[in-house]
């Protein structure tokens, strides 16, 4: 396919990156030059061209631009009634995207993550998830969600990653200055959640942990008893709005 971006910050970045070398004809625009020239020295199927050139050598055009600013850019430049436009921008609807980018198809809202350059990633989407999923699958996974609602919600929800490798990394730390091999222990405590985690529900897995007198039920509990799901869903339901 002859995709085009428009910007190119750390985010699409990461797309270019896992859509590089797969047979498709890639141009980035110049915003975030340092990144666009690695992306063009790296793989041999991207180049690097003003946002009007991308827009002409593109079907399937991705919007990687601050909210705030992407009218003010996009009203700029022509679009032609047979490209699509997919946004990644978690601020603009598709309505406004559909006005920003006519006579375009405005046909997805879509989520990456930095491991979308490996492989493996989820992608949170709504719109033409089915576009997506010929773009991306089965390198990666596209999570259809039905509205911009529901997208905050995932939003609001993801960000628990973070806690989430805080408590690893800091179960880590302790277990480093206990053993002789600190990096072996936080290689093995990765290794532990994610296998774990991808392997099983979430439900099913606090149930097998949840061994009466067991570490893990102890620990559980403890942090349960020191309010950490209620301070979670405080902090969700503050994402969320």
């Amino acid at each position: 396919m002859r995709l085009g971006f428009l910007g190119c910050g750390t985010i699409a970045s990461a797309v270019v990156r896992g859509l590089a070398g797969k047979g498709h004809q890639i141009t980035v625009s110049e915003r975030s030059a340092a990144l666009s020239s690695a992306l063009a020295e790296a793989f041999g199927d991207v180049t690097v061209a003003g946002n009007q050139a991308v827009i002409d050598a593109s079907d399937v055009v991705f919007l990687g631009l601050m909210a705030d600013a992407a009218e003010a850019i996009l009203n700029g430049l022509s679009f032609r009634e047979d490209q699509q436009v997919v946004s990644f921008m978690a601020g603009a609807d598709l309505e406004q995207v559909a006005d920003w980018a006519a006579p375009a198809w405005a046909a997805a809202v879509m989520m990456p993550f930095p491991g979308i350059a490996q492989g493996g990633s989820p992608v949170m989407a709504f719109g033409d998830t089915a576009l997506l999923g010929r773009i991306f699958e089965p390198d990666n996974t596209v999570f259809a969600v039905r509205d911009s609602s529901e997208l905050t919600a995932y939003l609001s929800a993801q960000a628990v990653l973070s806690p989430a490798v805080r408590l690893v990394a800091d179960a880590a730390d302790w277990l480093g200055q206990r053993v002789s091999d600190p990096a072996q222990g936080e290689a093995f405590l990765r290794m532990l959640v994610s296998t774990s985690i991808q392997a099983s529900g979430c439900k099913e897995l606090i149930e097998a942990l949840n061994t009466p007198g067991g570490y893990n039920q102890r620990l559980r509990m403890h942090m349960e008893q020191a309010g950490m799901r209620r301070s979670l869903s405080e902090g969700l339901d503050d994402l969320a709005g």
